[in-house]
């Protein structure tokens, strides 16, 4: 088992098939997909024994830092996307209403506890064997069911409009950028992720990570 610090840019996948060469090992997986705009810790499992305990590794909490722009959304709900036309600006004399630091916290307190969160259409959630944005890039609209999560904390570490910076932690399966939606519409004003990063997954934490350089 190995703990990457993935830098933004490449896939998890991109990461699985270096191991691959650095290793010259070809069982080799990931425990949990970080998005390619995303960096953070990535658990690489290595030979056949380790990748069978691929789903214990999957299902442990996870604790993200993420830097929330406020003011729109995008179509992936990241910083990749295209900006959309958003409804959920709440106008005041023909301007923004932009929130208070008491309305954040109020609005992030209402998002801890176990709920139900709809996926990102632009996830690889699989629809009849196939992920959800190979049919979103088609133009089509997956149908996905809304997943039940839980958000045990959420914390500011830092707000200057429209930047909100936040760490959370979260079981399995939460999508952060589906959190940030969330939170962007209940406060009014529409939210995307701009950066990610995972500094924990149960007990493993990022800074006993090393690099695809410090591997090599």
């Amino acid at each position: 088992m190995l703990l990457i610090n993935k830098p933004p840019g490449p896939t998890s996948h991109d990461i699985v098939d270096e191991v691959r060469k650095i290793t010259g090992i070809k069982k080799v997986g990931h425990a949990g997909t970080l998005d390619p705009f995303a960096e953070g810790l990535l658990i690489v499992l290595v030979g056949r024994e380790e990748t069978k305990k691929q789903a214990e590794f999957m299902a442990l909490n996870k604790v993200y830092e993420a830097m929330l722009t406020l003011g729109a959304e995008t179509d992936t709900f990241d910083i990749t996307g295209k900006i959309q036309e958003t409804r959920y600006k709440i106008q005041t004399n023909s301007k923004l209403q932009i929130p208070n630091i008491e309305d954040i916290k109020e609005t992030l307190k209402n998002f801890e506890g176990e709920q139900d969160q709809m996926p990102p259409i632009y996830s690889a959630k699989k629809i009849k064997g196939k992920k959800a944005y190979e049919l979103a890039r088609k133009g089509e609209v997956p149908e996905l069911k809304p997943k039940r999560v839980k958000i045990y904390e959420i914390k500011i570490l830092n707000y200057n409009y429209p930047e909100l910076k936040i760490k959370t932690k979260v079981s399995s399966g939460t999508y952060i950028r589906a959190l940030a939606r969330d939170i962007g519409r209940e406060l009014g004003v529409g939210a995307y992720v701009s950066e990610l990063r995972r500094t924990e997954i149960g007990k493993y934490k990022l800074e006993d990570a090393q690099t695809i350089e410090g591997l090599k």
